[in-house]
């Protein structure tokens, strides 16, 4: 990604694990970091399953699928998404307390995670943070599976992915070390990142 490194680029990062990712990102770039919380609306009789998801950018935006919305009654959809919301909140007190967002408006933004799988929650990243009127807006992850890549191309200006296996599995399957970070490792790398120079070679996970 070094082609946009002369727009002076703001990062933004999907916790958790997008956060460890997005701090390596933010370090090269010499560049402000901020997070977009997403959440999963889920389905009342299979919590594993997505009704649908929810993001915050600067600006809210729900993305549902039809195929299992169907099935559930707008009421629970309505519930559910105002309690994501306030989960969503929450995390953004614990993780920035009262630090300002990064400005978006007319600049280049860089939306990172650690890997996507359906990209439902991605997509309603990107949908959040169009909405916020970055001048380019760019999805950069490490692996995702090629048709999700080519799905997200709709959504950004350029899509960045290291690898696009079409045996792909799980995401942690191209880690060595795939650990779940914790809310305390997160808030440490957002404090790090925040100072007057972004860190730099503090990577938590490492590609295969």
């Amino acid at each position: 990604m070094t082609h946009l490194r002369d727009e002076k680029p703001v990062v933004l990062a999907l916790p958790r694990g997008g956060v460890a990712v997005a701090v390596e990102v933010a370090g090269a770039f010499h560049a402000p970091l901020d997070i977009v919380l997403v959440r999963k609306i889920c389905a009342p009789f299979q919590p594993e399953l997505a009704v649908g998801a929810i993001a915050d950018g600067g600006h809210v935006e729900t993305v549902i699928n039809p195929d299992v919305a169907a099935f559930v009654s707008e009421a629970w959809i309505g519930k559910e998404t105002i309690r994501q919301l306030r989960e969503i909140e929450r995390r953004r007190a614990v993780y920035v307390g009262d630090r300002p967002r990064v400005p978006v408006a007319g600049r280049t933004a860089i939306l990172v995670d650690d890997g996507i799988a359906t990209g439902a929650t991605m997509r309603a990243a990107l949908r959040s943070v169009r909405r916020a009127n970055p001048k380019r807006l760019v999805l950069a992850v490490p692996v995702a599976p090629p048709d999700i890549v080519s799905e997200l191309r709709a959504e950004a200006d350029e899509v960045v992915c290291l690898q696009v296996p079409h045996s792909f599995g799980a995401i942690g399957a191209f880690y060595e070390d795939f650990h779940q970070l914790d809310d305390a490792e997160v808030i440490r790398l957002l404090d790090e990142a925040s100072g007057p120079c972004p860190p730099r070679h503090r990577i938590m996970r490492r590609e295969r």
